[in-house]
């Protein structure tokens, strides 16, 4: 299955291009780089030659998938544990 708007959070995160929109912890909005990891509740994203961790709950991010579409995802979308993700969509 590719990667489109109405399956991404089905989807392995890791690698897409992320920017944080919006966050309820601000020092976090804005942040833009590459998923490199994630956890049940943390996306890992790579910024500027460093990782930072990011809460999924309370936030809102853009993905900029393969085919060059953006899709926006609010983040108890895609809380959980990663690899029960497309179970949880099947």
């Amino acid at each position: 299955m590719r990667y489109s708007s109405r399956n991404l959070k089905c989807h392995e995160l890791i690698g897409l291009e992320v920017t944080v929109l919006d966050h309820s912890s601000k020092s976090f909005s804005g942040i833009r780089g590459r998923v490199v990891w994630e956890t049940k509740n943390m996306l890992i994203i790579e910024r500027e030659g460093r990782e930072v961790m990011v809460p999924k709950l309370y936030g809102r991010f853009s993905f900029k998938l393969t085919s060059g579409d953006t899709v926006v995802i609010e983040g108890e979308e895609i809380l959980g544990r990663p690899e029960e993700r497309p179970r949880r969509c099947g």
